[in-house]
């Protein structure tokens, strides 16, 4: 896929310039450790023009992952909102994906960084998993131990992780991976929070082992708002493959339907499950005037 071209704008330190007149310094931290944060923000199209969904809370967690790493975060959260929007007005973007990256300065030693830089890019991207339901298998790899990087925090070295279970499950003819966590409990996928159904309810892991993801927020709001019951406790791969159905979400995923996992074929139809009604309730909410801020 190409994320850019001759006339691609992004914002970088304040200002806006072309992405391929941008470079990036090879001795950075950033680079050679993975010691950087970042956020995936989606804008849509909605009846009231283009609309960064949830954008507030997005950038106070990337200033989370910042402080919990310990990387300077110097920027206005409100004078960010504004930039993203002028970002995708410069790119003539209705539908986007937002990419905010924090990152050092050069520095080859793992002494915290004292000097960062903020860049912000965009681009269309459809749905990251497809409008398919998911072949998944549970892979070898596990979610890190919690005691060895803040799970709460978007790190870009941890995907590292992400892209080694992804790498697996695709080689082996899978459209995605599921981790488990060092309990042997269920955690996430490689990009995206999970769900089970099981007898008219949700279930979902726990905070401690996952990302808490800002979609998976919102799907917890929307079962109260639509009188789901939605249960957070460990779950492990034989509570998943005795579930009616499950589905994945996040921002770049959205919700996203699962068919099986490893040789477990899910009974219920996705029509007929939770997972699909919630589907259909998250694509109205993105749509919807109120649901947005913006900053001018």
């Amino acid at each position: 896929m190409q994320y850019f071209n001759s006339n691609t704008v992004l914002y970088l330190n304040g200002k806006f310039q072309k992405a391929n007149n941008t470079t990036a310094d090879i001795y950075g931290q950033s680079l050679h450790y993975g010691y950087a944060v970042f956020e995936g923000i989606r804008a849509y199209n909605t009846h009231n023009g283009t609309r960064v969904f949830k954008a507030r809370q997005h950038f106070e967690r990337l200033k989370r992952s910042a402080e919990l790493v310990h990387m300077p975060f110097s920027w206005d959260i409100n004078d960010l909102i504004k930039q993203t929007y002028k970002l995708l007005e410069l790119n003539n973007l209705k539908n986007a994906y937002i990419r905010p990256l924090i990152y050092c300065a050069p520095n080859m030693s793992l002494v915290a960084g004292t000097k960062t830089s903020i860049m912000i890019c965009a681009w269309e991207w459809g749905a990251y998993l497809g409008h398919e339901q998911l072949k998944v298998c549970i892979s070898s790899y596990e979610r890190p131990n919690p005691k060895s990087t803040p799970m709460e925090a978007k790190v870009s070295g941890n995907y590292v992780n992400s892209i080694l279970a992804t790498t697996e499950a695709k080689s082996k003819g899978f459209d995605e991976a599921l981790l488990l966590d060092m309990n042997q409990n269920i955690a996430e996928a490689p990009g995206a929070n999970i769900f089970i159904e099981k007898n008219g309810r949700l279930y979902t892991p726990p905070k401690g082992h996952i990302l808490p993801g800002i979609t998976r927020a919102t799907v917890i709001e929307l079962c109260h708002i639509l009188d789901i019951e939605i249960i957070e406790k460990h779950l492990t791969a034989r509570d998943l493959k005795h579930a009616d159905s499950a589905f994945f979400c996040g921002t770049a995923t959205e919700i996203a339907g699962i068919a099986s996992v490893d040789e477990y074929k899910f009974p219920l139809r996705w029509t007929d499950s939770l997972g699909a009604t919630i589907q259909r309730t998250y694509k109205s909410l993105v749509l919807e005037k109120q649901n947005y801020e913006v900053i001018i």
